[in-house]
């Protein structure tokens, strides 16, 4: 049965993370995607939307696929439908990216698990928002 790690340890992966690649940004500001993001960039976080067919969105450019990232990511938000996780994973994998977050409400146990056999950092169905408001409530006190 898949458990999301310990307080400390996903403390450690939000004090270490810097640039947090979002898949499934909405350009709409009344969307959740975009409403989270919006918080983590002013937490201090480098957002990456990835989303096809958009250009930007918060001000920072848009890539249709992780692969066309031309950065280092420390984490990847997963705001997709569950069945759309498996093939995330996948590209995660093989791109050597450490860690995968799976939003609140969002919930692919088997993707989650070959995730972390692959040696993944994995949270599945909490909001990266509210954690880091409550592991690191410093972080966002400092920012605003």
């Amino acid at each position: 049965m898949f458990a999301n790690p310990p307080d400390d340890a996903i403390r450690a992966r939000l004090e270490d993370a810097r640039t947090i690649a979002v898949v499934g940004l909405s350009p709409r500001p009344d969307r959740p995607s975009h409403r989270i993001a919006e918080r983590l960039q002013r937490w201090g976080y480098r957002i990456v939307p990835v989303r096809p067919a958009v250009s930007a969105v918060l001000g920072e450019k848009a890539y249709p696929r992780l692969a066309d990232v031309p950065e280092p990511i420390d984490l990847v938000d997963v705001f997709r439908a569950a069945r759309a996780v498996g093939p995330i994973v996948e590209q995660c994998i093989a791109l050597n990216i450490p860690a995968i977050w799976m939003q609140q409400g969002i919930v692919n146990t088997a993707a989650a698990e070959r995730a972390r056999a692959a040696g993944l950092f994995v949270v599945m169905d909490r909001c990266i928002a509210v954690e880091v408001r409550r592991l690191l409530p410093a972080r966002q006190a400092s920012v605003g």
